[in-house]
């Protein structure tokens, strides 16, 4: 009998209902300010998986030994921004209802927005980190409130000052440094001081985004708005691993854009990020 083909990401393909995690991309560009093309990230994430193992040597942790459901890519609409946001909303609520952990592959960074929207309903007390090279807290960008460069201002709409904590940022406008110093918690080109945001983040609900540009080109050209002088692979694993500690609600990792790296490489690092992400905040792995 020939059966459905369905291609999900490797090592997840548990059924929804068996599953602790629930992973679905956001193929959403359309406020991209630079060089469009994270809307192909997930599905490309997906095919190259199988170039990677299950199998995580940095953790000693296999994706075949974790329950984790492949939603695939949601239909979302173009030229619509606050639809498209309604509807990343609407699929996370549901997760998020569910008792399940949802993990969405960007997409552009706007799409955490709706996510977080769905997050916040359920855990008024969410705290946010935030990887990134960017800082993302400008009110508006060329008048529009809604944008990958605003995604962090409009996350602080909803939760507020002291619960939003920023690593690894390198670039921004002055105007949001300024207002960031008193509204979110900053830390310039590294992830200095993670170790001791998660003790203090310890018992509370976490929403984890990284944004792949905080890796520095050269590991990661595979984006639409490249930044030098970012972290490593290696750096950027640890911090993962080291906010695994806490209690992650929800998660998402975004901005690769395949189409500018057509040696594959940024392709391949997102997809072992992603396998060790799920790896680190799986209950019980």
């Amino acid at each position: 009998m020939l059966n459905k083909n369905i291609e999900t990401f490797i090592g997840c393909d548990q059924e929804y209902d068996e599953s602790n995690i629930v992973i679905f991309g956001a193929p959403f560009d359309s406020t991209t300010s630079f060089r469009p093309g994270t809307r192909f990230a997930s599905k490309a994430m997906r095919s190259e998986s199988f170039g990677i193992e299950t199998y995580s040597p940095y953790q000693n942790k296999d994706l075949e030994d974790i329950a984790v459901y492949d939603g695939g890519d949601l239909e979302l609409s173009f030229g619509n921004t606050e639809k498209a946001l309604h509807q990343i909303e609407t699929y996370t609520k549901q997760v998020v209802q569910d008792g399940k952990i949802p993990c969405m592959i960007g997409g552009e960074h706007l799409v955490t927005l709706g996510a977080v929207r769905a997050v916040a309903d359920m855990y008024p007390d969410l705290h946010i980190i935030q990887f990134d090279a960017h800082a993302d807290l400008r009110d508006d960008y060329l008048d529009e409130k809604l944008s990958h460069a605003t995604v962090i201002h409009r996350v602080w709409d909803i939760v507020g000052d002291e619960k939003i904590f920023q690593f690894g940022i390198r670039s921004g406008d002055r105007s949001e440094f300024l207002w960031g110093k008193d509204h979110v918690f900053t830390n310039k080109f590294n992830f200095d001081g993670l170790e001791d945001i998660v003790e203090r983040l310890k018992g509370k609900p976490v929403y984890l985004t990284i944004d792949l540009d905080v890796l520095d080109p050269s590991v990661f050209p595979g984006t639409g708005t490249p930044e030098a002088g970012g972290v490593s692979f290696m750096d950027l694993l640890q911090a993962i691993l080291t906010v695994s500690d806490l209690q992650i609600v929800a998660c998402d990792i975004n901005e690769l854009s395949p189409i500018y790296d057509q040696s594959g490489v940024s392709t391949a690092v997102a997809c072992k990020l992603l396998r060790e992400l799920l790896l680190s905040i799986h209950p019980g792995a």
